[in-house]
């Protein structure tokens, strides 16, 4: 649709960016915290880009003063950040660890010194080592008492300043490379295992969402979910169906348990014939149910283009995690789709599409069917950034790409979608989890790459001042 005139931005919009502790935090081993999957995973050889990993990372643990004056002077409205579970409870549970709690309360204390809302995820991929080594973290049921004592003790402690929780972010993104891919821990292939893991992590979200309501009650929570919008290749019969499959397998088999705690029918018999179904016990839909949020955290980088899939085509590719344009490779399930290039957009040198109105597309998908608000919880271009001479970084090609993307959220609004906020992702560079530091997403440079941690100076990039502008005018100056 067209419209002569567009809506405005809300007044309280959020305009925000975000962050993951295992990214920015650094101090791996610092006051008391445990390790995580992650402090043991990146030290196996092959597993990063040129074996990067989050002992330093940006150093927000001793910078995050600093790192939150320049959100303030961009006029930053929201900071989304995680906790590090084993930061926390060092051993995933037990014995609290009150340094890794000050450590956040003082967080939370500078961003509201500036008029920032703190955005605060439960969980972004750190599951603590120790669970992992007890009984293989996700893989049990055990862990969601765990994961809800240590939420608990997060709603308990910042509760009274904090109003927007997310629960778990990209558990589809994450789980699947953990299982699928093996590129995250704990490093295997295996769909059933998959599929099993995936189910716990829904009940453990679940949980937590419904301890939530008795000590948030004021509070709104929900969970980050990265979504590729599905296209057919052409409008062949045969790719139609292979989008549709797509969009039931990759996007609604989380969404729908999410938002209506039941799993999407089509894509349950399909795997329960070939025995591949979670184990679904006695309560367990009953809390899924009980545990649906308050808004959906909505990751956007990229739609996804599918075509027919034959049942002795692709089944698995390579993902590029160099930066090396052209080098990832199509994926599938033989029998229900494979992946392709769209020719329609661009891609960038990690070979993401890019697709401002797929932005768009998704956020009307969501909102028809699930009818809740959206809190846009990351969106952003990782690309390789120079830091000239004079300490600037001109990146017009991230200016573009966010300009293109918020464009396309304001139609949202005017479509009537309930839109709250839209996080950069992200501030400052970051640790880019497989690609090290050469993929570069943040407003603000940090100066470091995989093999040397320099001095950590922050620059602020030409989209840093683009940004800052166009919250100043609420959205109206892009």
């Amino acid at each position: 649709m067209i419209h002569q005139r567009l809506s405005s931005f809300p007044p309280n919009f959020l305009w925000g960016a975000a962050s993951a502790a295992y990214q920015v935090e650094g101090a791996w081993n610092a006051d008391g915290k445990g390790l995580s999957v992650w402090d043991v995973f990146t030290k196996i050889p092959g597993k990063t880009f040129k074996g990067s990993n989050g002992d330093v990372a940006v150093d927000h643990y001793h910078r995050f003063k600093e790192d939150i004056a320049l959100m303030g002077d961009m006029g930053l409205k929201a900071y989304r950040f995680s906790v590090s579970w084993p930061r926390v409870y060092p051993r995933g549970r037990g014995e609290i660890n009150e340094a890794g709690l000050r450590f956040y309360s003082a967080l939370i204390d500078e961003l509201l010194s500036h008029d920032i809302e703190p955005i605060l995820t439960l969980y972004h991929w750190d599951v603590p080592q120790a669970l992992m080594e007890e009984y293989g973290a996700w893989e049990s049921r055990r862990i969601i008492e765990d994961f809800d004592n240590y939420c608990v003790t997060l709603y308990r402690r910042f509760g009274d300043r904090v109003r927007y929780w997310v629960s778990l972010n990209e558990q589809n993104y994450n789980l699947h490379h953990g299982f699928i891919t093996s590129l995250h821990p704990p490093g295997v292939k295996d769909r059933k295992r998959f599929y099993e893991a995936n189910h716990i992590a829904f009940l453990a979200n679940a949980r937590a969402i419904e301890s939530f309501r008795q000590y948030v009650p004021t509070g709104s929570i929900g969970p980050s979910f990265a979504y590729s919008p599905a296209y057919p290749l052409t409008s062949h019969p045969d790719d139609v169906l292979a989008c549709d499959n797509a969009e039931a397998f990759t996007n609604e088999w989380w969404l729908d348990v999410y938002c209506w705690g039941k799993y999407p029918q089509v894509p349950l018999r399909y795997l329960c014939e070939r025995g591949l179904g979670p184990t679904i016990q006695e309560g367990d839909l009953e809390l899924l149910q009980r545990g649906r949020p308050d808004f959906l955290g909505v990751n956007y980088y990229q739609t996804l283009t599918y075509e027919a899939n034959p049942l002795d085509g692709v089944s698995e590719g390579t993902m590029n995690t160099t930066g090396q344009k052209g080098s990832g490779q199509e994926t599938g399930i033989p029998g229900l789709y494979r992946t392709t290039r769209n020719p329609h957009v661009t891609t960038s040198n990690w070979d993401w599409a890019i697709d401002p109105v797929g932005l768009r597309v998704g956020l009307r998908r969501v909102t028809s069917r699930y009818r809740l608000p959206i809190l846009i919880t990351e969106n952003g271009l990782g690309e390789f950034d120079v830091l000239d001479s004079d300490d600037t970084v001109n990146d017009e090609h991230r200016i573009a790409y966010l300009r293109s993307h918020v464009e396309q959220c304001r139609l949202a609004v005017t479509d009537g979608i309930d839109l709250i906020g839209y996080c950069v992702w992200s501030f400052t560079d970051v640790l880019s989890w497989l690609n090290g530091y050469q993929k570069r997403y943040g407003l603000v440079y940090v100066n470091r790459d995989e093999t040397d941690q320099r001095d950590l100076r922050r620059a602020r990039k030409r989209s840093f001042y683009w940004y800052r502008d166009l919250i100043r005018t609420n959205g109206q100056n892009m």
